[in-house]
Formats: structure tokens, C-alpha cells, sequence
């Protein structure tokens, strides 16, 4: 992967793919997991999203990496980068959860009696898992999104004062 992209670095240039996929697959998932209905109907396209959501992850932490070992080493830039590990098990806790919701969606399909038991449990399960995983991926991409401005543009406007 190529560190520059148009004289950029490319690592802002794909975090904003990050910040757009990772809080759109956030509500996506928290519509499919809360009401039945959309489950039923979108679970499919959620998991997609989410698929390409958690593959853009890993991009964007190599990316940062590489632009890690061109700038200073600072405290800002060393817990932006902390931060950015941690959002990949996250968002892929949420794919494992959404996976189970299509995987039983589609198992619930194909049968033409009455449901068993165990569908009601394990869809349960992965809702509250989809929950969570959701709420605290898009906490963590705030986070993270809010200490990578911060290692940027912490120093914009210091001795600028009259």
C-alpha cells in the first residue's frame, strides 16, 4: 500500500472510510437487531455492509502505521494508535452476531413447520450481542476519530494568542 495518495498521507484518506462504514453498519445493525421486521427483510444487506465495514479496518490500522513511523512520536499519536486497535474485535463481534441473526433467518426460512425452541434462544443471544457490540463500536470510532484530531490539531492556535 502506498503511503501517499495525491501528495496526502493515505491513512486520513481511508480512516474516512472507517468513520462512514463502522457508525452507518452501527445503525444498521441496532434497526435489524431491535425490530423484527427489518431483520427479516435487511439482515442480509447489514452483514454485507458489516463485511466490508470490518475489512476496512485492518486498512486503516496498516495505513496508520505506516504514517506512525513518518511523524513524532508524541503521547497524543501513541494513544490514537492504542485506540485504533481495539476497534477491529469489536466490530467483528458485531459481524459474528449479525452472521447468527442471517444464519437462523435463513435456517427459519427453509422451515415449513413450527420453529424450534432453540431459534427464539440463540436469535435472542445474538440480538443482545448485536446490541452491544454495536453500542460500543460506535463509542469506540468517536473515540478514536476524536484522539486522532486531537494528535493532528493539538497544536494548531498555540502561540497565536495576542
Amino acid at each position: 500500500m502506498p503511503d501517499t495518495a495525491w501528495g496526502l498521507p493515505v491513512h486520513p484518506l481511508i480512516v474516512h472510510l472507517v468513520v462512514f462504514l463502522v457508525p452507518l453498519t452501527v445503525l444498521a445493525a441496532l434497526l435489524v437487531a431491535l425490530w423484527s421486521k427489518a431483520r427479516r427483510a435487511f439482515a442480509p444487506w447489514v452483514l454485507g455492509l458489516a463485511t466490508i465495514a470490518l475489512i476496512s479496518i485492518p486498512v486503516a490500522t496498516q495505513s496508520g502505521e505506516h504514517l506512525e513511523e513518518q511523524v513524532p512520536r508524541s503521547s497524543l499519536v501513541e494513544e490514537h494508535a492504542e485506540l485504533g486497535d481495539t476497534l477491529l474485535p469489536l466490530v467483528a463481534a458485531l459481524w459474528v452476531a449479525l452472521a447468527v441473526i442471517v444464519a437462523v433467518g435463513l435456517y427459519l426460512r427453509r422451515k415449513t413447520d413450527r420453529p424450534p425452541n432453540w431459534t427464539k434462544a440463540v436469535t435472542l443471544v445474538a440480538v443482545v450481542v448485536a446490541i452491544g457490540a454495536a453500542v460500543v463500536s460506535g463509542v469506540q470510532v468517536v473515540r478514536i476519530g476524536h484522539s486522532g484530531a486531537k494528535a493532528v490539531w493539538s497544536d494548531v492556535g498555540k502561540g497565536q494568542r495576542g
